[in-house]
């Protein structure tokens, strides 16, 4: 049912326990939940369960004297078909037909902006994610960042929240190094095996790429920083490392663009030294009296914070560990306002939560105890011709964003990116995900979104051959919508607007996929078992406003998880 009908019940519900409980400090909240059992009803309360003891009361008879209130009330026609007694006191509601149709003409007139709340409004949100270091090319696990990321913004921004998306860059520290040694030995003419050949050093193709670049004194640039222009002299280190971050800065560009993500903001690990926040945050920890020398290194006491032991900060050659950035990253982001921060990230990352929460909450500057939070994703493993694929020739040890894309489209980048991005928030961020390219190429239900955008395509091809004009079937009558694949749909149907608010508050946007396949599933039977170009007019007119009304949410869903929704397949 619309979340405006639920609140509509719930109130009739309050009204019936006002007399009831006057004269008692009880103030209990009415919740409705879906019966597991759809023969049950359309929603079931237990209030009466939860008062009878406190009231003195056998619940059945309490839970009559509230059904007895409901039905006489006057606001409740037309909503409210039955109201049924279950069990040892279990109050179960119909809704009436009408109510239930009534969805139909609400999609239509709200359009692209169904399912959208204000109930985030005046609230800001960041959510980072991908956070790629700028050392290569973007992993599988970074794309499936990107797709959990933007499809959780997404869902914040339909909430009412203002929503910034953030990509934070790790370009300070050892792997940096590595990186321009790596570029430099390709430019001296080394290949990995050769003696000379760096040990650690990283032995993608796109490494060759940078040197050779370098060598011919190009330029490059990134979304947002200054060029960088190569002086083409390989001993000049210095100018490789800036040269080769860049380079990999656009090339990470170049794969989000294909997989149609985009940021509102790069923030730079550099900057946080630079500016002196790193230092800053130090300071205020020792001030704080949170911190503490021992072998000639600086200790934060995290274990004051839940960690099982206390960590290093400034290790005895004066270098800070890796949280002690983080750390200040964070503080920075409360310091611009965020009351609410997100980081997607690998399960790898696991051990660093306690540390830096235990880091902010020692700066004693007001910080929410759970400040940032966490979704951490597990690993993906990709399959193709029946074979797992660990190693791509671009990247050199591991499989790319886009090598997934062009797979998964068979040359054709839209297809593939539709195919990844909903391949990758289709399960729990927490289990670990196989994806079978070969699947994502099939054309057939085996395929999850081929079928779910057949189910769009399906109902454009129903308009099309009907050939009528669809702002003719606003308005229609709808009390024909009656039969049980149809009752199914409208049901679907309704429950769109309180499926994304509950993605949004449980951080899952692995629910809309969950929703967008069941609808699609209910489309489909529904096509299978009513025709829709009928004779009768009336009933003609009313399933084809049931369809378009499908046709809009389909599209807004799959919209908000970066997928298209082709109209011919």
């Amino acid at each position: 049912m619309l979340a405006q009908q639920k609140q509509e019940i719930i109130a009739l519900f309050q009204a019936a326990l006002a007399p009831i409980l006057a004269g008692t400090s009880l103030t209990p909240s009415v919740v409705l939940e879906r019966p597991r059992d759809a023969s049950h009803g359309d929603a079931a309360c237990n209030i009466a369960m939860q008062l009878a003891k406190q009231l003195k009361q056998n619940p059945r008879e309490l839970a009559q004297t509230i059904v007895t209130a409901v039905l006489a009330n006057p606001a409740g026609k037309g909503l409210i078909e039955a109201v049924e007694i279950a069990g040892p006191g279990f109050i179960n509601v119909r809704v009436s037909n009408a109510a239930k149709q009534a969805v139909v003409n609400t999609i239509l007139a709200q359009g692209d902006q169904y399912g959208r709340s204000s109930a985030g409004a005046g609230k800001q949100v960041i959510l980072e994610f991908v956070s790629a270091n700028p050392t290569g090319p973007l992993h599988v696990g970074h794309g499936r960042q990107a797709a959990l990321g933007d499809a959780l913004s997404s869902l914040f921004d339909a909430q009412g929240y203002q929503v910034t998306r953030e990509f934070y860059y790790n370009d300070a520290g050892v792997q940096i190094q590595t990186l321009a040694n790596s570029v430099q030995a390709r430019a001296r003419g080394f290949k990995p095996g050769d003696a000379e050949w760096p040990e650690s050093a990283y032995n993608g193709d796109y490494i060759s790429d940078i040197a050779d670049d370098f060598k011919a004194g190009k330029t490059v640039s990134a979304s947002d920083g200054q060029p960088a222009t190569a002086n083409g002299n390989v001993e000049d280190i210095d100018s490789i490392r800036p040269f080769a971050v860049t380079y990999l800065r656009n090339e990470q560009d170049i794969d989000l663009q294909a997989f149609g993500v985009k940021f509102d903001n790069y923030y730079l690990e550099s900057s946080l030294y630079a500016d002196g926040k790193v230092n800053s945050a130090v300071e205020n920890l020792v001030k704080a009296g949170h911190t503490y020398e021992q072998d000639g290194a600086l200790w934060l006491r995290t274990t004051e914070y839940g960690d099982d032991k206390d960590r290093v900060m400034r290790k005895t050659d004066g270098t800070y560990t890796y949280f002690v950035p983080d750390v200040a990253y964070h503080l920075v982001k409360w310091q611009r306002g965020y009351g609410q921060a997100i980081n997607i990230q690998g399960s790898d990352h696991h051990g660093t939560i306690a540390r830096v929460r235990a880091g902010l909450q020692a700066l004693d500057m007001g910080i929410p105890q759970g400040y940032p939070d966490y979704v951490l994703h597990k690993m993906v493993t990709v399959m193709k011709d029946g074979e797992e694929v660990k190693i791509s020739k671009r990247a050199g040890s591991y499989v790319t964003v886009r090598d997934l894309i062009e797979w998964s489209g068979g040359g054709d980048i839209a297809k593939g990116r539709d195919a990844v991005r909903f391949f990758l928030i289709s399960r729990k961020a927490d289990t670990e995900f196989v994806f079978d390219v070969d699947v994502a190429l099939k054309t057939t239900d085996e395929n999850p979104v081929y079928y779910v955008q057949y189910a769009h395509a399906r109902i454009c091809r129903i308009l099309e051959n009907w050939g009528g004009d669809v702002s003719s079937i606003a308005g229609a009558d709808l009390s024909a919508l009656t039969a049980p694949t149809e009752a199914t749909l409208l049901a679907t149907l309704a429950a769109y607007p309180e499926m994304l608010a509950r993605a949004q508050s449980e951080l899952g946007p692995h629910q809309v996929a969950f929703y967008l396949r069941d609808l699609a599933a209910n489309l489909h039977s529904f096509y299978f078992a009513e025709k829709v170009l009928v004779e009768d007019e009336a009933l003609k007119l009313a399933r084809l406003a049931l369809v378009l009304a499908a046709r809009q949410v389909l599209r807004n869903g799959l919209s908000l998880i970066g997928v298209s929704a082709p109209e011919k397949m």
